[in-house]
C-alpha cells in the first residue's frame, strides 16, 4: 500500500497535469475562435471590395450624366444655373421620399446581407 504522503504527491502531480492540459485547451480554443473571427471578417471585407468598386464606377457615371443633364436643362431654361437648380431639386425631393418611405427596407436589406456574409 501507499503511504499517505506518496499518494497525495501523486494526486497533486495528476491535478497539476490536468490543470496544465485544461489551460492549454482554453488557450487553443481561444486562438481557434480568434482565427474563425478573422476568417469571417476577412470574407466580409473581401466581398465588399468588388461591390465598392462597382458602386464608384456607377456613381461617377451618374455624376457625369447629371452634369450633362444640368447643362442641357440650363440651355433650355436660359441660364446654366437653372439646370443645376432643377437637378438638385429633383435629387432633394427624391432623397426625401426615399428617406421617408424606404429607410427601414434598405436597413433590413443591408443587415441581412452582412448576416448572410458572416454566417457563410
Amino acid at each position: 500500500m501507499y503511504s499517505k504522503p506518496e499518494a497525495m504527491d501523486d494526486n497533486a502531480k495528476l491535478l497539476e497535469s490536468l490543470l496544465v492540459k485544461v489551460s492549454d485547451y482554453g488557450k487553443t480554443s481561444f486562438e481557434l475562435e480568434k482565427l474563425k473571427a478573422l476568417d469571417k471578417s476577412s470574407k466580409v471585407v473581401s466581398s465588399l471590395i468588388p461591390h465598392t468598386f462597382g458602386f464608384v464606377i456607377i456613381a461617377s457615371s451618374i455624376f457625369f450624366i447629371n452634369l450633362g443633364l444640368a447643362f442641357w436643362l440650363g440651355e433650355i431654361l436660359g441660364k446654366p444655373v437653372y439646370g443645376f437648380f432643377v437637378v438638385a431639386a429633383f435629387y432633394g425631393f427624391s432623397g426625401l421620399i426615399f428617406y421617408l418611405f424606404m429607410k427601414n427596407w434598405i436597413k433590413k436589406l443591408a443587415l441581412n446581407y452582412f448576416i448572410k456574409q458572416v454566417l457563410k
